[in-house]
């Protein structure tokens, strides 16, 4: 079971930003072609929390971690969530112990409690609803666990523009391969350009009912990068990728700065109009609303972990160049010991799951 001295004791706030050229970042099913979520006011295009959740649940589970919500088939049969949980569980035997006494019944439950969030990286994260029929377990699990990692619905820096040419291209192939194929595969919607937002939080409240731990939390850091990386290679998700993560996490208990992500802006002066947008490399991101503020909180915020893409651009003090500005900026407000770049690559076999501890 995991040791309860790592479970995670600091809160910590997290802004994560990807971009997706010619992709339809999160289609809307209930629009009848799938086409991209836009906000009608603002234009901007909309990513929902679950979706990107998907993006890092597929990750963890690619990574080896055991995940407990996903997608299983076996020679064609779809596993319901009841053979997921049994799966999870597979290594606690319910013949073992005798639940008609106090002392094991409470053992068989500390077990399956155990076995199953050690098994269930997703759940430690993001929580879960259980099983409606869990048979030997039902009485010695929640119904559910409140995830103690949470994102907002992601949403564009800016209005973006639906891409029409791929209906036209669409509807011209398939005219000329056949004329019984005319009407083929005409609902492939897409945005030219997006730059999306997320924030997030982890509550260490929270964790202490889902026992993540620091190691999990640290994992975020390469598994956010990672996960738009690799988990977006379908043919209309194909063109994403991530651009700034900053994990901040803070020393008092019970306190964030709150809507950090909000305080990264397109910098008009250096940026394109929005509908002239089409790669990260046309525009920059402003960041000194986000120094300020967490100069402002500095006392309260124990190290800020952050990885950035090389090629975008961003701007502070009138000062405009790539991410070395942002983290020199923050190393002035909080010391160059408080900043920590994340070296992808090199992290996350750290936290595979056949990794050496």
């Amino acid at each position: 079971m995991t040791d309860n001295i790592d479970i995670v004791e600091n809160r910590s706030e997290i802004v994560f930003l990807y971009d997706a050229v010619d992709a339809n970042p999160n289609g809307n099913p209930l629009s009848g072609a799938d086409r991209p979520r836009i906000d009608p006011q603002t234009q901007q295009a909309i990513v929902t929390d679950v979706r990107l959740k998907r993006y890092l649940r597929d990750q963890l589970d690619d990574d080896g971690h055991g995940v407990y919500i996903r997608n299983v088939q076996e020679e064609g049969l779809q596993y319901t969530r009841e053979q997921l949980l049994e799966d999870r569980l597979k290594e606690v035997d319910p013949d073992d112990y005798d639940v008609d006494e106090d002392e094991e019944a409470e053992r068989f439950r500390d077990d399956i409690f155990g076995t199953f969030l050690e098994n269930s990286a997703d759940v430690r994260y993001f929580g879960a609803t259980m099983a409606t029929d869990a048979g030997d377990y039902e009485d010695y699990l929640p119904d559910h666990f409140t995830g103690p990692v949470q994102f907002s619905p992601g949403k564009t820096m800016h209005a973006v523009n639906e891409n029409e040419e791929y209906d036209s291209l669409t509807s011209v192939i398939a005219t000329q391969e056949g004329k019984e194929q005319g009407g083929f595969d005409l609902d492939d919607h897409r945005i030219q350009y997006g730059l999306i937002r997320f924030h997030g939080l982890v509550d260490e409240h929270g964790a202490e009912d889902t026992k993540l731990t620091r190691g999990d939390v640290r994992r975020l850091d390469t598994l956010c990068w990672r996960a738009i990386k690799n988990q977006t290679i379908s043919r209309s998700k194909v063109g994403q990728e991530p651009r700034l993560y900053c994990r901040v996490e803070y020393e008092e208990e019970s306190f964030h700065i709150g809507g950090l992500d909000k305080d990264l802006e397109l910098d008009e002066d250096e940026s394109k109009p929005d509908e002239e947008l089409r790669n990260v490399r046309d525009l920059t991101v402003s960041v000194d609303a986000f120094v300020d503020r967490v100069r402002n909180a500095s006392d309260q915020i124990e190290q800020v972990r952050i990885v950035a893409s090389d090629v975008l651009d961003v701007s502070h003090d009138g000062e405009t160049g790539g991410p070395e500005v942002l983290i020199g900026a923050l190393e002035d407000v909080l010391g160059t010991d408080a900043v920590e770049e994340v070296n992808v690559y090199d992290e996350y076999r750290k936290t595979l799951a056949d990794a050496s501890e």
